[in-house]
């Protein structure tokens, strides 16, 4: 068997349509209106291929293909639909669109599997708008509880659980619900490997662990052309300072360690007024959680060392922190036998970037599939994958869905 490539694609266009920007953009923050209607859109597209559909309390979306013996525990893929604010058409789409095209074909071939096929939607993969990011799924597996995930604060101010229910998402069926026997993620690299190497599927082994923390440094507001620079308390100053350090602490340490400033809100924020006030962000990642950890304390440390220097206050709050993930062996393996199985060139990888998956990993032997993303781009209006890797990706998740299925 082999899916339907022209009708993958165009169900691509077609969710991409939804909040597309004047730059071409994929904007569909989570539980935004756009979002709804993204959601809305799959979940037709769900009905329409004869699956059940539940909604469990965190927004969580499940359509489910029985299987002959509906006592066995079913096969689940699936990603997420919402975006960041400049995203592309591919990221998470792919991987949610490619399960119900699996579907799709076998409903078409007329093959029923002994096992259940689940397809899940993931509430707030990106982390965009609420804090942390793979939130749905991190509630899904009992990492957060539910209570705490409802009261999480937008950055605009909203209350997931409040914008849950204004858009209908807050649903009933029981938390975990569904406990996979696995679970693979198909998705774009969202890196450059994979085009550089001209290799065309990644059988992802490994995931970086990642640590967020948003920075709030105090200084003191005062006129840009009187106040000599050795009496200065200037929080942009403070804010650039640690932006240097992220940068030189990756080169130091090397390896798989990288770092990003990616917010920056300076107050009064005006051109002739020293900052009183900074709020950033860091984004630490490895994929050792020692050498992690080793760079969560120099940040620390490098925190402290500032303030006294610089005469600021600096307070931090942790957004986000996952330890790294081993995927289960076994399952990859399998993905490379069917890349291989396929003609189709492949290599063993680690995932630079967060994914539901990594959630799904507590609870059930758990592993990816990558495609090329082209030049690397991706979080952009201009991420791309070329039609025929996206149909060569959705053919290996068929082929291993169909086989853990059986």
């Amino acid at each position: 068997m082999y899916i339907n490539g022209p009708r993958l694609l165009a169900q691509l266009e077609t969710l991409a349509d939804i909040g597309r920007t004047e730059t071409n953009a994929c904007c569909r923050l989570a539980l935004t209106d756009e979002d709804k209607a993204g959601r809305d859109l799959v979940v037709g597209w769900m009905k329409e291929l004869g699956m059940s559909v539940c909604v469990d309390p965190i927004g969580n979306i499940f359509g489910i293909r029985a299987g002959m013996r509906p006592e066995l525990a079913p096969v689940m893929t699936g990603s997420h639909t919402d975006t960041v604010r400049t995203g592309g058409a591919y990221d998470g789409n792919y991987g949610v669109l490619a399960g119900l095209e699996v579907v799709a074909t076998l409903n078409d071939a007329q093959v029923t599997t002994e096992r259940s096929i689940v397809v899940g939607i993931f509430t707030n993969e990106e982390g965009a708008r609420f804090a942390p990011d793979m939130l749905g799924s991190l509630v899904y597996v009992g990492g957060m509880p539910l209570d705490e995930a409802l009261a999480v604060k937008a950055i605009d101010g909203a209350i997931l659980g409040d914008e849950l229910k204004r858009i209908g998402y807050h649903g009933t069926a029981p938390l975990g619900m569904h406990k996979p026997h696995a679970f693979v993620e198909l998705h774009i690299e969202q890196g450059p490997l994979l085009d550089a190497d001209g290799i065309k599927i990644g059988a992802v082994e490994n995931l970086q662990g990642i640590s967020w923390q948003e920075l709030t440094i105090v200084g003191q507001s005062n006129h840009a052309g009187t106040t000599p620079m050795r009496l200065r308390h200037d929080a942009g100053y403070a804010a650039s300072a640690v932006s240097t350090f992220v940068r030189e602490l990756t080169r130091k340490m090397g390896g798989n360690q990288v770092g990003t400033v990616g917010h920056v809100v300076l107050t009064p924020n005006l051109i002739n007024v020293i900052a009183a006030r900074a709020t950033i962000t860091v984004d630490l990642r490895n994929t050792d959680e020692l050498l992690l950890q080793q760079a969560e304390q120099a940040l620390k440390d490098f925190l402290q060392s500032l303030s006294e220097s610089e005469g600021v206050t600096i307070t931090y709050r942790r957004l986000a922190r996952f330890e790294p993930v081993i995927f289960d062996a076994a399952l990859t393996d399998r993905i490379a036998h069917h890349a291989e199985s396929l003609g189709l060139s492949h290599q063993r990888m680690t995932s630079g970037a967060g994914h539901d998956a990594q959630m799904m990993a507590r609870i059930c032997p758990t592993s990816m599939i990558f495609v090329p993303s082209v030049g690397g781009i991706s979080h952009n209006p201009a991420e791309h994958t070329e039609p025929a890797d996206l149909i060569a990706g959705a053919n290996v998740l068929l082929a291993t869905l169909t086989e853990l299925a059986q």
